[in-house]
C-alpha cells in the first residue's frame, strides 16, 4: 500500500489516500473515483510529498528508546535475582526437583543445557538483552 497527500483542485483541500500502487491510483483518478471529501470534486492532483528519509545507519529514535525500556525493564526483573552463573542448568534442574529452595536466578547455559531443560520441564526463560556477570562490572 501506498499513502498520497492529495489537493483538490476546486476545494483547495488537502488529504491522504492509501492505494495499492501508482498505477492503481492513476486507474482510479482517470476513472473519476477519486474525490475530494470535502466537495465531491473529482479534479484532484498530487499534493507535493516530503519524504522522511534516514540518516545513514540511523535506525531512529523509536528502536534506541525500546532497547532503553527493554533494558530497563530487564534490569528492574532482575533486581531480585540471584546470579548463578556457569552453574545455572544445575541450580535450575535442582530447584525443579525440589533439592533445594526455589528462588529466581539467572545465570549462563549452553544450547544443549537449556533444551534439556526445557525438555525436562524446567521451566526457563532466555534474556533478550545480554547480562554482565555481576564480577565484571565496573
Amino acid at each position: 500500500m501506498i499513502v498520497f497527500d492529495l489537493h483538490c483542485l476546486e476545494s483547495g483541500d488537502r488529504f491522504e489516500a492509501w492505494f495499492r500502487s501508482n498505477a492503481e491510483f492513476e486507474r482510479q483518478l482517470a476513472e473519476g473515483l477519486v474525490q475530494c471529501p470535502t466537495c465531491q470534486s473529482s479534479q484532484i492532483a498530487k499534493a507535493p510529498m516530503a519524504p522522511q528519509v534516514p540518516r545513514k545507519g540511523d535506525s531512529g529514535p523509536a528502536i534506541g528508546d525500546a532497547i532503553a525500556k527493554l533494558a530497563s525493564l530487564q534490569a528492574e526483573l532482575l533486581r531480585d535475582s540471584k546470579w548463578v552463573g556457569d552453574e545455572f542448568a544445575e541450580t535450575a534442574r535442582a530447584m525443579h526437583l525440589g533439592e533445594i529452595d526455589t528462588t529466581t536466578i539467572h545465570g549462563e547455559a549452553t544450547t544443549e543445557q537449556a533444551q534439556s531443560l526445557v525438555e525436562d520441564g524446567v521451566p526457563i526463560a532466555p534474556l533478550p538483552l545480554p547480562v554482565v556477570p555481576p564480577n565484571q562490572v565496573n
